[in-house]
């Protein structure tokens, strides 16, 4: 009896949580022009099947090839053009200066500067913390 009982409720679960189903299956053939939302989804229905067995191409005069004429169509986005690269070089131009601006020279001389002086500046504090302190002996 114990296996009975097992038995019978797993088919019990199993049929609670798949029998609703069943008719979900079965539906799917039965598409309508109020089944989509864009005119381009219906007509790619339509092109997969062209027998139309849903009835697809009955709304404005019988088999123009045209699915669900009634629907709003996708906007399409403009495609943006891009501009040409100049062609002749050099002569062709970047749009904008040639050459660094005043302040830009100002300012990479003085880094350069700094740098030189920072790093002179080093080596006098290295040399003289490797050498003894001879002159401060003699006083």
């Amino acid at each position: 009896m114990g296996i009975r009982t097992t038995l019978t409720g797993a088919a019990m679960a199993v049929l609670a949580t798949a029998g609703p189903l069943t008719g979900v299956a079965h539906a799917e053939g039965d598409l309508g022009c109020a089944d989509f939302r864009f005119q381009e989804d219906a007509q790619a229905v339509f092109d997969l099947d062209p027998t139309d067995a849903d009835r697809l191409d009955e709304d404005q005069g019988r088999d123009d090839g045209i699915a669900c004429e009634v629907l709003p169509r996708r906007g399409t986005e403009a495609v943006s053009v891009a501009t040409p690269l100049p062609t002749l070089g050099v002569q062709g131009g970047s749009g904008g200066s040639v050459g660094p601006a005043g302040f830009e020279r100002a300012v990479g001389v003085a880094l350069a500067l700094g740098g030189a002086g920072l790093a002179g500046a080093y080596v006098v504090r290295r040399r003289r913390a490797t050498q003894p302190q001879t002159r401060l002996k003699g006083r």
